[in-house]
């Protein structure tokens, strides 16, 4: 019977996991605001793994790259606190990017739903006049 997940995918379960407690309480960068770990993707041989992440309620430009410059220039102290939470003999070098895909998707949802409502809106408007 084949394994239902692979290794590198049940690491970056638990590497997201610790990286979303580590970072709150562990850097103390105060331009850094809230993060949001949207997804962790390791190597097959673990040596890497990227981060994929947002800021709550930020879509200044400028501010995600600083937060970006901010993670990864933490990325080896974090990588020794995942080394400690995963007991892992291979702990994965850490980089981090800003997830743009997400940000890019609630406003395709919004324009969506903004469609949605102003369709109903026009043939409510058109149903009330036919009577």
């Amino acid at each position: 019977m084949a394994r239902e997940f692979k290794r590198s995918d049940r690491v970056a379960d638990a590497v997201q996991r610790s990286l979303a407690q580590a970072i709150p309480n562990e850097v103390r960068d105060p331009r850094l605001g809230m993060v949001n770990i949207n997804a962790v993707v390791v190597a097959k041989d673990l040596t890497m793994a990227k981060v994929y992440f947002t800021l709550v309620g930020e879509q200044d430009a400028a501010r995600c790259r600083q937060a970006v410059e901010i993670l990864n220039k933490a990325a080896s102290f974090l990588r020794g606190i995942v080394c400690k939470d995963v007991a892992l003999r291979i702990s994965p070098r850490l980089f981090f990017y800003y997830d743009e895909a997400s940000i890019k998707g609630q406003a395709l949802s919004q324009l969506i739903d903004k469609a949605v409502a102003a369709d109903k809106a026009h043939q409510h408007d058109t149903g009330s006049d036919e009577e």
